[in-house]
């Protein structure tokens, strides 16, 4: 079996099928063997583990993951690379792909036709930089019991992802990770460990999903609403983001008293409250 990972077999195979790398779908393969290590090793795949992996490339990881788990479900939406993995893969009978679009497929229906009956659910890939965060909250809000998500993802994204309250990387987005998982940085990846190499450092994220939250809300909807708003123009102080939202049916003054109530100054921006003080304000509202 061919190494995948090796450059000469990446250009053997760019000749062979007379492939050509797709800007437009993010198409940086991975190529660092150490790197795929880390990132199996980081996932704590083991044999009981079943994994769903999104854009296989030519297959590099999933070659390192094929031996290690019970399965591998591959979502890849480049039909030109489908003959090229079933090629050189063929060795494996745990490996399934689907030629789909991850954001447009039916995710629950997906799992349940493919992973039926299974306990332990890993989301293991190296995402396509321009549709990262759409996939992270497509499988963070999809109500699957997976077990972690592990992702190469740019590095810029990972620090946002895993970012703390007070900190400049702190966002909305921050706040949807911590409320759905525990987050973490693995390592980074420069971008001379692809083929070809992206403009930018790349880094791998390790989410562990919660079973429950940190935080139990009256209505999950507001609570996001209030996150999506005090971030929408991150400049403006929480009692001015909040008003000109327009995504609450309180005037001005109403959200001064209930942010004077609650004990938060109302002049305080976004990025220094916590997930429970998002949580405090958003059940006032509710109530």
């Amino acid at each position: 079996m061919r190494n995948l990972a090796s450059p000469k077999v990446i250009k053997e195979i760019l000749s062979e099928y007379e492939f050509r790398f797709s800007k437009s779908l993010g198409q940086n393969f991975l190529i660092d063997e150490a790197a795929l290590d880390n990132i199996v090793e980081g996932a704590s795949l083991n044999e009981n583990d079943c994994v769903l992996e999104i854009g296989a490339g030519f297959g590099t990881l999933t070659q390192r993951m094929l031996p290690r788990v019970k399965k591998v479900v591959c979502v890849e939406i480049d039909k030109t690379v489908i003959p090229i993995i079933e090629s050189n893969l063929s060795d494996f009978n745990n490996l399934h792909l689907i030629n789909d679009d991850i954001l447009k497929v039916d995710l629950k229906k997906l799992v349940a036709e493919n992973f039926a009956g299974e306990e332990s659910i890993k989301v293991v890939a190296n995402l396509p930089y321009y549709i990262t965060t759409p996939i992270i909250m497509l499988l963070l809000e999809s109500g699957i019991n997976f077990k972690s998500i592990t992702v190469m993802v740019q590095n810029e994204v990972a620090q946002r992802l895993c970012a703390k309250e007070g900190t400049k990387d702190f966002g909305a987005i921050s706040l949807s990770v911590a409320y759905y998982c525990d987050a973490k940085v693995l390592f980074k990846v420069p971008n001379t460990s692809f083929m070809p190499p992206p403009k930018v450092t790349s880094a791998v994220v390790r989410m562990d999903i919660l079973q429950n939250p940190p935080v139990l809300v009256k209505d999950k909807d507001v609570f996001f609403k209030v996150i999506k708003a005090a971030f929408a123009q991150r400049r403006k102080t929480l009692l001015n983001a909040l008003s000109n939202s327009g995504m609450f049916k309180m005037k001005k003054d109403e959200i001064l008293k209930l942010l004077s109530d609650i004990g938060i100054d109302e002049k305080r921006r976004g990025e220094t409250l916590s997930i429970f003080e998002y949580a405090l304000i958003a059940d006032n509202i509710v109530k």
